[in-house]
């Protein structure tokens, strides 16, 4: 905590710095600006996404935006299904690879074939790995290092970019 003399102009001036820096970060997203570039299957307008995704959805999927923590009806998700794309219906990720990170972000140690692209992300003062939907260019979350066997990989996605659908009752 400041107390009298220790709080100055300086703390006032570093204080109002950092929104902006992390709006600049939020608008200079590399790997954004690739995916704008290529042609997905699915390839909406950015008036049509606005119609067919909730203000939530379009902030992660369109924009990149975060999702918070332990806020995804999903996290909690422990059924047999399919986890697809929030923006195209893609099938993303099996039941099957879904673990408990202890995260708070719905999390799997592998995708289905062909459902994610990656690239590098170096927002926020950080270098990490974006996954994005192959078929609408959707940004998901992102996959690190630190996950269980057999990939040793985690991916961390957010739950608004995602659908459940589960296997219906009586099925294998």
């Amino acid at each position: 905590m400041f107390t009298g003399s220790m709080f100055t102009r300086r703390h006032l001036l570093y204080a109002g710095a950092a929104p902006r820096a992390l709006v600049v970060a939020r608008l200079a997203r590399p790997h954004a600006a690739r995916a704008a570039n290529r042609v997905y299957e699915v390839n909406n307008s950015d008036e049509e996404w606005r119609k067919l995704l909730t203000p939530a959805q379009y902030n992660v999927l369109r924009q990149e935006g975060p999702a918070r923590p332990l806020t995804s009806a999903l996290l909690n998700e422990h059924r047999a299904g399919t986890f697809s794309c929030a923006g195209c219906d893609l099938a993303l990720y099996s039941s099957k690879t879904k673990f408990e990170s202890g995260t708070g972000w719905p999390s799997f140690w592998a995708p289905l074939e062909n459902a994610v692209d990656e690239s590098e992300d170096r927002t926020f003062g950080m270098t990490r790995t974006a996954v994005t939907c192959h078929r609408c260019g959707g940004h998901l979350g992102h996959v690190f290092t630190d996950g269980p066997k057999p990939t040793g990989l985690r991916y961390c996605m957010n739950g608004v970019a995602l659908k459940f659908t589960p296997v219906p009752a009586g099925s294998s």
